[in-house]
């Protein structure tokens, strides 16, 4: 039996799918000796589709306000109340938005202090710009570990999966 089982924190009960993969992930733990089995479902992602967003404490214009978020900054939905949802960004930062002003347009930001851009999806291509850490980019495609990606500027290129946070 697993020393350690993590179950879902959201109410499990009213989402049938996520019940059932639960339930599927305990059974696995409990046929693998010594697993840990972290059932939580995934996440969805959104991103800003209004020029700039408030990111609030809570849910509500009335509380207040921690950051605000540019066009295409993608987040985690973590929560969700009423006409609001909690968020968290790349490095680890929760607050609530309006539901309204995101959207599902794809987006990543850079989660290393400088990334190259490629001219195509490997290492074997050349290198054709950098990125720095933050640094907001427009998905285009995902092929693999490989994401193309445009710059503010419109520079396109490729860069690894693994140097990236979002979508």
């Amino acid at each position: 039996m697993p020393e350690t089982i993590a179950t879902p924190h959201r109410h499990p009960h009213r989402n049938p799918r996520r019940l059932r993969r639960s339930l599927a992930a305990l059974a696995l733990s409990l046929c693998v000796p010594g697993s840990l089995v972290l059932a939580q479902p995934q996440a969805s992602m959104v991103s800003v589709k209004v020029e700039t967003a408030n990111m609030r404490q809570g849910p509500g214009t009335g509380t207040a306000v921690l950051w605000q978020l540019h066009r295409g900054y993608p987040l985690q939905v973590v929560d969700r109340r009423n006409t609001w949802i909690k968020v968290r960004d790349f490095e680890g930062d929760e607050g609530w938005v309006s539901r309204r002003l995101t959207g599902r347009t794809a987006h990543h930001v850079v989660k290393v202090p400088t990334a190259n851009l490629r001219g195509g999806p490997g290492t074997g291509h050349r290198i054709v710009g950098k990125a720095e850490y933050g640094e907001l980019l427009r998905t285009l495609e995902r092929r693999g570990d490989w994401v193309h990606v445009r710059r503010a500027d419109q520079q396109k290129g490729w860069i690894a999966r693994r140097l990236l946070w979002g979508w």
